[in-house]
């Protein structure tokens, strides 16, 4: 199951395979989606997933939005951040996706998450990370982005470790967001740290990611 999320943007090539009648057998009385019909395994990885297809579809009609919210809500811990299921500890992979889900939610009256949840939310991220007191300290990144290369190509999720495409692929993602280059000047190896922009609630590419909301739902039709 590890890295399916970071599937969704291979999805457009699927030409609306996975479609309405997929989500509806998947959806569950908690709000959530199992991960392949008949299951009882569920968590918001797969919620995540229903709902950037159902983005991508521009069809809500499968998710019941209220029982959904409530659901993500039951997977933030008192920290701030969120675990893969109520009652697990938080990681930063699924609070990257319970935010994304929130904001990824059409026709909401009021912002998915209140001033101070936000605010604790941001504290839980800046807790967890460098000490210089920024969010995301874009040369430091970098520099560890740069150490988890490996010399024959791909990246690792740890300096020394085997790379990998899902690695390879959230690092890169990482870099389309936050790439020092900005800050590089004239430095001669800028240009290699520029990336194609990136929709971080799709985590991808902003030219695939509005590919696939014109393109899927004619498919669909």
């Amino acid at each position: 199951m590890e890295g399916k999320h970071t599937s969704i943007p291979s999805v457009p090539s699927l030409e609306g395979v996975y479609g309405r009648s997929e989500l509806r057998s998947d959806v569950k009385d908690t709000g959530s989606f199992s991960i392949v019909p008949g299951s009882n395994e569920t968590d918001l990885r797969s919620l995540y997933c229903a709902f950037a297809i159902s983005a991508m579809l521009n069809d809500w009609s499968a998710v019941d939005k209220d029982r959904a919210i409530a659901y993500i809500a039951s997977c933030r811990t008192y920290e701030g951040g969120y675990g893969q299921a109520p009652f697990c500890e938080a990681h930063g992979g699924t609070t990257y996706i319970a935010v994304a889900s929130l904001h990824l939610i059409p026709g909401l009256s009021a912002p998915p998450l209140t001033p101070a949840e936000r605010q604790k939310s941001i504290y839980w991220l800046l807790s967890n990370h460098h000490s210089s007191g920024d969010l995301v300290d874009t040369h430091n990144l970098a520099s560890f982005l740069a150490s988890c290369q490996f010399k024959y190509g791909g990246i690792a999720k740890a300096p020394g470790e085997h790379p990998d495409p899902y690695h390879t692929y959230l690092s890169l993602a990482a870099l389309a967001m936050y790439s020092p280059a900005p800050t590089m000047g004239d430095h001669i190896h800028a240009e290699s740290w520029r990336f194609e922009p990136l929709d971080p609630l799709l985590n991808a590419r902003e030219e695939t990611s509005k590919w696939a909301k014109e393109h899927i739902p004619a498919s669909m039709g």
